[in-house]
């Protein structure tokens, strides 16, 4: 159901690992994850069986939204190291056999940008402010915002500038925080900006680059109003703020930029989108002048559910394979509830076969971790057994849960703010990880003063605590990558769905590989004449094999 790539296209088959910096690892005790302790822990992501990393944003940022504030894109932040320290983690993480994803965030900067205070500086109408959206305010005295657009992150998507002379004046756009005002992409100098971004970390070694909101940088012409009383959520498809058909050129644009490099002794390089789309609209990217991949966040927003599953499944093979691209597998990131956590709530996430499906809100909500676990170890051997390429996000290998009970005076997501103190944001992801010991910080740092404070209750969860358990969240997923890296049936490749009951997904993949995940009651028998490869845990039914409620086995036929 999926393209065959050509040997080259590492991508297409390739398991990444992301790498929050602020949350990584601390190498200097300042209590910010840094460069220097991705370095130190590489052997980390080489004992997990993981074929590349990608890094979220590390350029110099005011840190108003974890660094997708960006301030200066050829550089790196001080608190996470130098140049020279980034091109250290590539060389070494090259040495390892590791490729090396960064981030580019290309629909808005920090205000901290110099291209930002300039324009800021400069009248209404001059180059400068072309750079960016502004544009005067309705009113008769301009006095209310140019169209309705809301910010994702809560509030409107204007903010009104006080001009030189020290009057009110312009607004400018930002579809996320008042410090991340949006390029204006019909400018020929931010396109040119963003070619010479590229050419700077490609001509360093990296990679590909992850490209965030990939679907937000071109604005419908005019910028028209939206409809009354649309919702943030409701904006993905049919929106003058979303999903543009002036995207193509930019994107082939730089595809063209990659494939320069497509024999450099690096390899070729890739993008990766974000861009949270219905499968037929996103798989557009993806056609063959275009991007190379896109996350699936339907797979990751959808209920532990065989149905919603299998049909989420189905539709991303069947659209990737209409442009002959492989499907991108993701069950969380920096943006998302844990899936411990996750899979642990009574309404886990969307019904994908059900088109009336809505938003799910996880805060507040009562999560039973016991049952999370279960799930999400079940999930992995699911994702891990799909065609195509498969992200992990820091802390998921350890089984980590989302924390839900941080402090309100620690919380440093925008969205907290700006939703007048309702949302509580994405902090709980963002906890930096334990490594060994039995308190915080769990040798992350030497300081017990981490950017958000670390729970008393994960020193069962540390690198070294599951390292040499047999039933510990590493053991598992090392065991299930060292499978996925020899076994031809896996990565690349097709999948056939198997006959089975409304509650199991089972499924085959050539040559004799299988997968069975159970979601129901009633206990699937593993056939004597299969031999188990990895499981989550198997019960025994009448001296037989059997595959028990929210648990998974990968079979060799």
């Amino acid at each position: 159901m999926t393209a065959v790539p050509t040997p080259h296209e590492w991508w297409t088959s390739a398991v990444v690992y992301q790498v929050y910096p602020r949350s990584f690892a601390d190498s200097n005790g300042d209590g910010t994850g840094d460069i220097c302790g991705i370095i130190a822990h590489l052997d980390h992501l080489v004992a997990l069986g993981v074929d590349a990393l990608w890094i979220s944003p590390w350029y110099p940022s005011p840190l108003a939204d974890g660094g997708y504030d960006v301030s200066n894109y050829c550089d790196i932040n001080p608190d996470f190291g130098t140049l020279d320290d980034a091109d250290a983690l590539v060389a070494r993480a090259h040495e390892l056999g590791l490729r090396v994803i960064v981030d580019l965030v290309p629909n808005h900067s920090s205000q901290e940008h110099p291209w930002f205070k300039d324009a800021l500086a400069a009248p209404p109408g001059s180059p400068e402010r072309d750079r960016y959206i502004f544009r005067d305010g309705r009113g008769s005295h301009g006095e209310f915002p140019p169209n309705n657009w809301p910010s994702v992150f809560g509030g409107s998507a204007w903010q009104r500038v006080i001009e030189p002379d020290g009057t009110p004046g312009q607004w400018y756009l930002h579809l996320f925080d008042i410090s991340q005002p949006d390029w204006n992409w019909e400018n020929p100098e931010v396109v040119a900006e963003f070619d010479r971004v590229l050419r700077f970390w490609f001509d360093r070694g990296v990679d590909g680059f992850r490209i965030d909101v990939a679907n937000s940088m071109v604005k419908e012409s005019g910028l028209p109003d939206l409809p009354e009383n649309a919702q943030v959520g409701e904006l993905v498809a049919d929106s003058p703020m979303w999903d543009q058909p002036g995207l193509a050129s930019i994107q082939r644009r730089w595809r063209a930029i990659a494939d320069e490099y497509a024999n450099s002794p690096e390899g070729p390089r890739m993008f990766v989108a974000e861009a949270y789309l219905p499968h037929d609209r996103l798989v557009r990217y993806l056609e063959s002048d275009r991007l190379h991949t896109s996350f699936n966040f339907e797979f990751l927003l959808s209920a532990w559910s065989a149905r919603s599953l299998r049909t989420t499944i189905t539709d991303s093979l069947a659209a990737h394979e209409s442009v002959g691209a492989s499907a991108t597998w993701v069950l969380g990131n920096h943006d998302n509830f844990r899936p411990v956590s996750r899979y642990g709530k009574e309404i886990s996430g969307l019904d994908f076969s059900d088109p009336a499906a809505g938003h799910v809100t996880f805060h507040g909500t009562p999560t039973d971790v016991a049952l999370g676990r279960r799930r999400a170890r079940a999930a992995v051997m699911l994702e891990l057994a799909l065609p195509g390429c498969a992200y992990i996000y820091q802390g998921e290998e350890l089984g980590l849960p989302e924390v839900e009970d941080l402090p309100d005076d620690v919380l440093q997501d925008p969205t907290w703010e700006r939703s007048g103190h309702t949302d509580r944001g994405r902090d709980g992801c963002r906890v930096p990880i334990p490594w060994r010991g039995s308190e915080p910080p769990y040798g992350w740092s030497s300081t017990s003063d981490t950017w958000l404070p670390m729970p008393h209750t994960w020193a069962d969860w540390t690198v070294e605590a599951e390292q040499d358990d047999p039933s510990s969240f590493l053991t598992l997923y090392r065991a299930l990558l060292a499978e996925r890296r020899s076994n031809p049936a896996l990565g690349t490749g097709t999948m056939t769905w198997d006959a089975s009951s409304e509650d199991v997904l089972d499924f085959s993949r050539e040559p004799g590989f299988r997968c069975v995940v159970n979601f129901g009651d009633d206990p699937v028998v593993v056939e004597p004449d299969k031999i188990i490869v990895a499981s989550t845990y198997l019960e025994t039914h009448d001296g037989r094999a059997c595959v028990g409620r929210d648990q998974a086995v990968w079979l060799r036929v």
